[in-house]
């Protein structure tokens, strides 16, 4: 059976048997009646001390980190709004100094900051506060940090997307992207493509009228589940029918078009990537990335050779009956992509990256093998130590020096984990548990 969100019988018997929403893969809508998870094996932790936790943030889905001179803010978005914390003092006992109450919230995954304005940019889905995909209202929220003791909403304005919502050109505008597509838009799109929102005036974002990264997957318009910007400013856009990269400032030769161009985050200049094999990931859903900084190497003929621009790090998220066939982390090469290849694919001429190594969470140290849930989620990475994730099979730490053999050097997995993001801060990982609120971690070895 291909795996897919779009499975909905299979998602839905799965997350309601794990307590988790059906719409965590951003595609179907929640169960009608959602059952209280029922917790499996005891928890299994090795090499990571938790030194904290933060209860009053139940519900919690991302966050992002704001530096006041000395003093050091979180803002954690989830179902309740926005949350933010004071770390200043005891980074593991965060202090509850300032909330946006907007109960009923969805999704806000991968939230993100403007470090520079002090903002904080919340993607409200169509689902949000009991709508659906097919007729609910979506759109962003612009939260003024200027005085994090007192954020205040700058301006929420309505866009034809709402999944997340993403910096991109230095935050000089957002691109939205997801979830599954409305009754109103096109027959034939697989899922919202982007759209692109200029926030150079937070209070008055203007949204162009018509999407971008359009025909994604092997020529069809499909779902766009996120965005991740590297260091060089290439924004590498993640969804159904792999990973794009594109330029979205300065100029730069366009593959596509065949010649040189100014990129704009409207109309960006496309970079790199495409399809991720089938082999790798068969639903073809990818859900975040992350791009390594550093130079294009000349070539990748072995593990020592991969090295900087040559691979993107992508997770695929999907749910099937049992674990075997869950969503992985994959690493695959950007090689041969660079000419607008993944640009030009088509169902008869596919063109897909090559996979250089995946990781399962499935049958690994630590696992429950109670659930049928092992799908893989968001993941941060801080040299060669990758953490990611993986709903109820806890948060995961692997080594990535040779990332044809990523292996697992710890974990933290609580009995009732719903582990949906972790995040490198400062020598600690601070998770968002849609359970358990925040956990606060540290490796030990």
């Amino acid at each position: 059976m291909l795996r897919s969100c779009l499975a909905l019988t299979t998602i839905t018997a799965t997350l309601i048997a794990t307590g988790l929403p059906a719409a965590a893969c951003g595609e179907e809508d929640k169960p009608a009646s959602e059952k209280v998870r029922v917790s499996g094996e005891p928890g299994a932790v090795k090499n990571v001390k938790a030194v904290g936790n933060v209860p009053d943030a139940q519900g919690a889905i991302a966050m992002g980190f704001l530096q006041y001179g000395n003093r050091d803010v979180m803002a954690v978005s989830g179902e309740f709004g926005l949350k933010v914390y004071d770390l200043t003092k005891n980074p593991a006992a965060p202090k509850l100094i300032g909330e946006v109450s907007l109960p009923g919230l969805w999704e806000t995954e991968d939230t993100e900051v403007d470090v520079k304005r002090k903002l904080v940019f919340l993607a409200r889905d169509p689902r949000a506060y009991g709508g659906t995909t097919q007729t609910g209202e979506s759109g962003i929220y612009i939260i003024d940090l200027k005085n994090p003791d007192k954020p205040a909403i700058l301006s929420y304005t309505k866009v034809p997307a709402g999944h997340t919502t993403s910096c991109v050109d230095d935050c000089r505008y957002l691109w939205t992207g997801g979830p599954a597509k409305a009754a109103n838009q096109p027959a034939d799109w697989g899922g919202r493509p982007i759209w692109v929102t200029d926030i150079r005036d937070p209070r008055n974002p203007k949204t162009a009228p018509d999407p971008i990264e359009l025909a994604r997957n092997d020529g069809k318009t499909d779902y766009v589940h996120d965005v991740q910007v590297d260091d060089e400013g290439v924004a590498w856009v993640s969804g159904r029918g792999g990973v794009r990269g594109y330029w979205t400032s300065g100029y730069h030769r366009d593959p596509v078009q065949g010649k040189v161009r100014r990129a704009t985050a409207f109309s960006p200049v496309p970079y790199a990537g495409g399809g991720i094999e089938e082999t790798a990931a068969p639903s073809k859903f990818m859900h975040n990335s992350f791009h390594p900084s550093g130079h294009r190497s000349a070539d990748g003929a072995d593990s020592n050779r991969w090295r900087g621009r040559d691979l993107i790090y992508a997770t695929e998220e999907s749910f099937l009956d049992g674990c075997a066939g869950d969503g992985v982390l994959t690493i695959s090469s950007l090689q041969n992509s660079y000419n607008g290849e993944g640009w030009r694919s088509t169902p008869e001429k596919p063109f897909r990256l090559k996979s250089v190594g995946t990781w399962s969470v499935a049958g690994q140290e630590g696992s429950d093998t109670t659930t049928g849930d092992c799908s893989a989620h968001y993941f941060d990475v801080r040299g060669k130590v990758l953490v990611q994730s993986f709903y109820t099979q806890g948060t995961r730490f692997l080594d990535v020096s040779d990332p044809t053999d990523p292996k697992q050097i710890a974990y933290f997995r609580p009995a009732d984990a719903a582990a949906w993001a972790p995040y490198w801060h400062k020598g600690y990982v601070y998770v968002a548990d849609n359970t358990r609120g925040i956990d606060i971690l540290k490796l030990t070895a």
